[in-house]
């Protein structure tokens, strides 16, 4: 069968990315290697990689994860088996998987999202709370302070009351941060699966290792898109802030400043990317913070 990258993974990445154009024999190649009989490509898929729905030799289901290096899928395996199961889909320990990811099959078609506000928040925290573990030693995963200092560079160069809010919070919080634990990094309620060994599992880390407050600040910008359209959208947001912090045992001030940086961050790397509705209503509600 064909391989061909779903549209939302061609956006993400970029049509001229060269990695795209090698993808279909990437996938042909891991798929025979690793013995697996492919079942369907998952479209619309995600950002970060081609998810390939596979059964192995013995038919057990499971999932087939190509990223670009880019991505460093070795991190995000690394992490998945640290957890081990807890909170998060495994990795599955098969030889010879090179960068490919083979993992636990979840039901990809449903999230968090699918869930009422309310609900979908309180089975994310208690999702992440588990995932917040010590890191183990010698680990190569990235800090909060290295990743937000790659993040911030872009940001220096503009002038923009926004941009400078979002930078002074940014090294307020890495000048005094006291906490070190393995984070998701990229946590929000479309990352949460339905499973069958447990109800909700996390997917798709980009772990980094710092403060919790950090893991929260995407979260925390989840459906964006109904406060924007809601007449007490600001005041509703800051209220997400310190129920999420509350719940979590976080201070809501740290939550609060980390929810600029990464909106800001985000919103104006999708408005370079050409994705300006979702630039601009993750701007809006950066505003509101």
């Amino acid at each position: 069968m064909g391989f061909e990258a779903p549209q939302r993974l061609v956006r993400a990445l970029g049509e001229s990315d060269a990695w795209i154009g090698r993808l279909p024999g990437i996938a042909e190649e891991a798929v025979e290697r690793l013995g697996l009989r492919v079942e369907r490509v998952l479209a619309p898929g995600g950002r970060s990689g081609l998810i390939v729905l596979v059964r192995l030799a013995d038919s057990t289901p499971a999932a087939l994860k190509l990223a670009p290096p880019s991505a460093s899928p070795a991190l995000e395996r690394a992490a998945l088996e640290h957890w081990d199961g807890w909170g998060a889909l495994r990795s599955l320990p098969v030889a010879g998987a090179g960068d490919a990811l083979l993992l636990e099959r979840l039901h990809p078609e449903v999230s968090l999202r699918s869930l009422p506000e309310a609900k979908a928040l309180l089975e994310a925290a208690g999702i992440v709370r588990r995932l917040w573990v010590e890191p183990p030693p010698g680990h190569g995963f990235e800090t909060v302070a290295e990743r937000t200092a790659r993040q911030a560079s872009a940001l220096r160069e503009m002038d923009d009351p926004l941009a400078a809010a979002a930078l002074e919070a940014r090294d307020r919080l890495v000048s005094d941060s006291a906490e070190s634990f393995l984070l998701h990094g990229s946590f929000r309620q479309g990352k949460v699966l339905a499973a069958d060994r447990t109800p909700w599992l996390a997917v798709g880390p980009e772990p980094v290792v710092g403060e919790r407050a950090y893991d929260l600040g995407r979260l925390v910008r989840d459906r964006a898109e109904d406060l924007i359209a809601s007449a007490a959208g600001a005041s509703a947001a800051r209220r997400r802030v310190t129920r999420l912090a509350n719940s979590l045992e976080v201070d809501p001030e740290r939550l609060r400043g980390w929810g600029l940086f990464r909106a800001v961050e985000s919103g104006t790397r999708a408005m370079a990317a050409g994705r300006v509705r979702e630039g601009e209503a993750t701007l809006e509600f950066a505003s509101w913070l």
